[in-house]
């Protein structure tokens, strides 16, 4: 039998059940501390919640959208889990949260849940209640969208928090035992290959269970298309983007799961750069690097110093 390249989401999920699971994406109608005025108004500068979920999914029910998300889907499974992926879906009172989270978990064929949030909306009382559902044998992790550890980033993009509110929740998440699946883009403003690097370097210091890789993509409705409009917004190549993408893989430790390695979205939600629209390239490209120089976990032992 092959030897994977890299530690995939779906090896992983295939290794814990003995059978296929997917994840089926939801709204649960939160909004964003970013968006709201509590931290600031307009949101991180490279998002568009639309461009990843059916905005339209919020005037249904839970139940209702996981019944959709599966007929949606051309290749079942034999269970799910139920991903809150849309704004910050921790962002909301705890009973709120836990009325939620509960009708997806009742729902059939559902195995446990991936909540999507931000590194400053994980109060102690919503790492509580996930460490509950994972007692009683759900596959729970918790996605931070932290996106890079450089904090004048951070502020360039308008996240509205610094690196060390990421580290404080893993921290406390780790205390735990919850198991954290962290955001990461490649080709942020004023960012090269080191800075996604020296990134990974530090995440991994601070100690993580899963990545999520992926190019920035400008989208309809975010701020920065209004830059890339105007030509002061460089894309990233897919050349370049394999290239970062593949060294990260190598430089993480073979246990850390990779819940994923690109992304893609289509027009008209997507403006740049086109390749995105292919789903299949950037994993593909990456994919031949690997072949070429060595699996995940590779180069561990060679310290990255930015």
């Amino acid at each position: 039998m092959q030897t994977p390249l890299f530690h995939s989401f779906g090896h992983y999920l295939k290794q814990r059940f003995g059978h296929k699971v997917r994840k089926l994406s939801l709204h649960g109608n939160f909004s964003c501390p970013n968006r709201d005025g509590t931290l600031g108004r307009g949101g991180c500068t490279f998002c568009n919640v639309a461009s990843f979920v059916d905005e339209s999914a919020k005037i249904q029910t839970i139940e209702q959208q996981l019944v959709v998300r599966e007929h949606e889907l051309k290749r079942k499974a034999d269970a799910y889990l139920a991903y809150f992926q849309a704004y910050t879906s921790t962002y909301g009172e705890q009973k709120q949260l836990q009325r939620l989270y509960d009708e997806a978990l009742a729902a059939q064929n559902i195995v446990g849940l991936c909540v999507g949030t931000r590194p400053d909306c994980v109060p102690d009382g919503v790492l509580d209640m996930l460490v509950d559902y994972q007692s009683q044998g759900q596959e729970i992790w918790l996605e931070l969208g932290l996106q890079t550890a450089n904090d004048q980033t951070l502020k360039r993009i308008n996240r509205g928090h610094e690196f060390a509110a990421y580290c404080d929740t893993v921290e406390r998440a780790q205390q735990r035992g919850l198991k954290v699946c962290t955001h990461l883009i490649a080709g942020l403003p004023g960012e090269t290959k080191l800075d996604s690097l020296d990134t990974l370097n530090k995440v991994l210091d601070v100690g993580v269970d899963g990545l999520k890789l992926h190019p920035l993509h400008i989208v309809e409705g975010s701020v920065m298309a209004k830059a890339w409009r105007a030509g002061r917004m460089p894309t990233i190549d897919q050349e370049s983007y394999a290239d970062i993408a593949a060294e990260m893989i190598q430089r993480t430790p073979a246990n850390v799961v990779f819940h994923r390695i690109s992304a893609h979205a289509r027009p008209p939600t997507l403006l740049a750069p086109d390749w995105c629209q292919d789903k299949w390239l950037g994993p593909r490209l990456i994919e031949e690097r690997l072949k070429r120089s060595g699996p995940q976990g590779c180069l561990t032992e060679q310290r990255f110093v930015a």
